[in-house]
């Protein structure tokens, strides 16, 4: 997988989630995506390397660096809590999925039940709500 494909799946996946906005607070080469407001997506690049960073447990974060090269801790985040993920050997739709999920899941479970949308329910329309276009 390249590394458009690889932010391809990561926005497809995060789009379809609920309550999911996309903005462009960095401007419009920082897709960021929000669930009720808080990030837990950002896709970019770094030095002209395609590039997705999402929030992430610490002990997930450390074994995911281990295991594969091309993650690396949050590119302009919290080291501890988030990774960057670049295309790479092993670095497959699936785990990119996984990850984004995992990012959206931990995001909400941070947020006061009142503001919690359902865990894992997919939008009933295609795609994200956004302010702007990619």
């Amino acid at each position: 997988m390249d590394g458009t494909r690889l932010q391809d799946v990561a926005m497809e996946t995060a789009g379809a989630l609920r309550a999911v906005t996309r903005t462009f607070p960095f401007g419009p080469e920082h897709d960021v995506f929000k669930v009720a407001g808080r990030v837990f997506l950002v896709v970019t690049e770094l030095r002209g390397t395609p590039i997705v960073t999402m929030k992430c447990e610490p002990p997930h974060a450390e074994a995911l660096r281990q295991e594969f090269g091309t993650i690396t801790p949050g590119y302009h985040m919290n080291k501890k809590h988030w990774i960057s993920v670049a295309a790479g050997p092993g670095i497959t739709a699936e785990l990119v999925e996984e990850l984004v999920l995992n990012a959206y899941e931990l995001v909400v479970e941070g947020m006061p039940a009142a503001r919690r949308p359902v865990l894992g329910a997919r939008s009933p329309g295609p795609g994200a709500e956004h302010d702007g276009a990619r």
